[in-house]
């Protein structure tokens, strides 16, 4: 008799490659599975009513004002679905709202075309113009939600939208520029246009190509990121509460003067990055998008679901596909009008949970799968590092994320959101409380170690001393807090100064051990690099709307009798052999020494061997230290170096033999010469 055939029992699924990695994200992975269903799902419907993402992400192209030379004339389009009537208002037809209303079409859309006369266009180059809303909540003059400039008047500060020329389009000439070829191991300049200039006033797109790219590119930098680009009302705000999302801003210079800029830089061979703010807005209603059509629930969450408690701003709604396609088509936007290389997105721990990470310690992985994760968020943010993957094929997508929310930096398919890389937002936290609370003695060197290489397997990471963070007003610098006062009284190259010496040499060694351990990526803050001697304050009403320190102090960088010269020296020394050796393309460091006795530290990474001495006055001879591999090292680096403002006692010319007997199982080792407050860089 025949034995019956037995039913194959389904195997499981293989786990996906970010639980492989990390067993306890076991109990997860159905959440994480969910999460790519639900990504699935939605690319399925946008594919089913757009034919792809691509088309899906064009709401710039149907909204907003264009000129259409085959129909002869302006179309204006707005989403307003709660709004009674609009009517478009400007300097073209005496702002009268009687003149040209909008007809309401399907989906919430409304209409209005402005033919052109036989003497041209109705809105001329320059012409100013709004939108005129009836609502329930009244009826408002309000800025266009796409609208491509707005421009303030200087007497009244009021905002309007501007109508841009009919000209031809920019004339690019970086269409041989590879991200990928120009920027292998990112080292990115974070720089603001408008106080990159020496001058106490607005700097201009234009004077940061001509006169600040050069100082980047030989500093050694191959990538900038570039603040406070979309439009924002408040100049103080460092461009974090954003208004005008499709706008570049009008403080600056024009959209070609942006064009002309990140052309230049890619003649440089530098990348340019966006810092984009899609976590909140500004929650003005005649600058911004808030309560828009006056149904309190159009861009943003209603209620208090839609205002943050810790930023003044509103909280975009990131479940409505209205609000998708709007975000999703400004990355477009910025990608393909301007031709940035990719975005660090900013704020990406408040959209990442409803909390918005607020007194969340996140010491355990259900924080980051339980009830307090943004779900909606989340799958905006996959479908955005999605869409820019497809719009431009080698690009940088950087989140700021202190959460460490698993699988940030992963790819989709691995059960990641997508990003490239994450900022280290613990480390520059580190550095400011141990400069604040611990004395140099005291620096405890496994919390250091610990700070610098903790950090996701897999998961790359951008390292960074500090940022605009802590340039602001109310904060300090590294220089400011480490030399105190004497950043303004003892900053000369042959001041003997005990207080500014000790400074100077924890400002580069800080630095070293940052980007030598840090990450795969080093991002630095205009100025910071030679230790800028004032924080960041933007003109206001507390400080006599003075520009004094919203700007950079270049004059003190070029002096070669001040130590600001000779920070910046090490600096690009610094820079200059992290790209010869490739060092943030290398594996995590490896550690060396950890010897508390002596206050000394050494690692290995890339072919490379960095070692400080951070005791405060122990100088160390004949000092054994392990080595990767035998033969002769050289230092390649030292932050003692007289031109760095050191004391010059490492010879660079001396070579070091390992020791240890040449035997098979003898440990390859080194005796060096460590003084007091110094870092090596040792290679082969």
């Amino acid at each position: 008799m025949a034995t019956p055939s037995k039913t194959p029992t389904a195997r499981p699924p293989a786990p996906l490659a970010l639980v492989a990695n990390d067993a306890w994200l076991a109990p997860h992975e159905p959440v994480l599975r969910r999460r790519q269903a639900r990504l699935a799902a939605r690319l399925a419907e946008i594919e089913q009513h757009h034919g792809s993402l691509l088309n899906y992400a064009t709401a710039h192209e149907q909204l907003g004002l264009h000129h259409h030379a085959e129909r002869g004339g302006y179309v204006y389009r707005e989403w307003a679905p709660g709004a009674e009537g609009l009517a478009l208002v400007g300097d073209f037809n005496f702002w009268d709202g009687a003149a040209d209303p909008l007809q309401k079409l399907e989906y919430g859309v409304w209409e209005v075309f402005l033919p052109d006369t036989a003497a041209g266009p109705r809105l001329a180059a320059g012409s100013r113009y709004k939108v005129r809303i009836r609502a329930a909540n009244g009826t408002h003059d309000r800025l266009p939600a796409t609208l491509r400039r707005a421009v303030q008047d200087p007497e009244t500060h009021d905002f309007a939208a501007q109508v841009l020329p009919l000209a031809a389009p920019f004339a690019w000439t970086d269409a041989a520029f590879d991200l990928k070829a120009a920027v292998p191991e990112p080292l990115i300049y974070e720089a603001h246009a408008g106080m990159a200039q020496e001058a106490e006033r607005v700097g201009s797109y234009r004077e940061f190509a001509d006169d600040i790219l050069p100082r980047i590119a030989a500093g050694g930098y191959n990538c900038v990121q570039l603040m406070a680009v979309m439009e924002h009302p408040y100049y103080g705000s460092f461009g974090y509460h954003v208004a005008n999302f499709f706008a570049a801003s009008s403080r600056f210079g024009t959209p070609d003067d942006l064009k002309y800029l990140i052309d230049e830089a890619h003649r440089r061979g530098l990348g340019v990055l966006l810092d984009i703010v899609h976590s909140h807005a500004v929650k003005n209603e005649a600058e911004g998008l808030a309560d828009f059509d006056g149904s309190g629930n159009l861009y943003f969450h209603k209620g208090t679901r839609g205002n943050h408690p810790g930023w003044d701003s509103k909280l975009f709604d990131y479940g409505r596909p209205e609000v998708q396609q709007f975000l999703l088509s400004n990355l477009r936007y910025w990608l393909e009008e301007f031709h940035f290389d990719g975005f660090r997105f900013d704020g990406v721990t408040s959209m990442l949970y409803h909390h918005h990470g607020e007194g969340v310690s996140f010491g355990d992985y259900a924080e980051y799968f339980g009830p307090g994760a943004d779900e909606d968020a989340i799958l905006y943010l996959q479908l955005a590092t999605t869409l820019v993957h497809q719009v431009k094929k080698n690009t940088l997508l950087i989140a700021e994320d202190m959460s460490g929310m698993p699988g940030l930096c992963r790819p989709i398919a691995e059960g990641g959101i997508g990003f490239d890389y994450r900022l280290a937002m613990g480390i520059p936290d580190f550095w400011i409380k141990l400069l604040k609370h611990t004395p140099d003695e005291a620096w405890p060197l496994g919390g250091l170690w610990h700070e610098l290489t903790n950090r996701r397997a897999g998961e790359k990471t951008v390292a960074y001393a500090e940022s605009h963070d802590q340039a602001l007003v109310g904060d300090k610098t590294l220089a400011h807090w480490l030399f105190d006062a004497a950043i303004y009284t003892h900053m000369s190259a042959a001041d003997p100064d005990p207080g500014a010496a000790r400074a100077q040499a924890l400002h580069k060694i800080i630095r070293l051990l940052t980007l030598a351990a840090g990450g795969e990526a080093y991002l630095n803050f205009i100025g910071n690099e030679f230790g800028h001697p004032e924080w960041v304050d933007f003109p206001r009403a507390g400080n006599a709307d003075s520009y004094r320190y919203a700007r950079r102090q270049w004059s003190l960088a070029d002096n070669p009798g001040l130590r600001y010269q000779q920070l910046g020296a090490f600096d690009k020394a610094m820079v200059a052999l992290a790209r010869a050796r490739h060092l943030l393309a290398a594996g995590p460091a490896t550690l060396l020494r950890h010897d508390d006795t002596n206050q000394v530290l050494a690692f290995a990474r890339g072919g490379l061997v960095v070692v400080v001495n951070l005791h405060v006055s122990q100088s160390l001879t004949d000092y054994q230290l392990p080595v990767p591999a035998a033969g002769a090292w050289r230092v390649l680096l030292s932050t003692d170096d007289a031109a760095f403002g050191g004391f010059g006692r490492v010879d660079a010319a001396v070579p070091y033999d390992t020791l240890g007997g040449g035997g098979p199982t003898a440990a390859p080792a080194l005796r060096l010469y460590l003084p007091s407050r110094v870092a090596l860089v040792l290679g082969q």
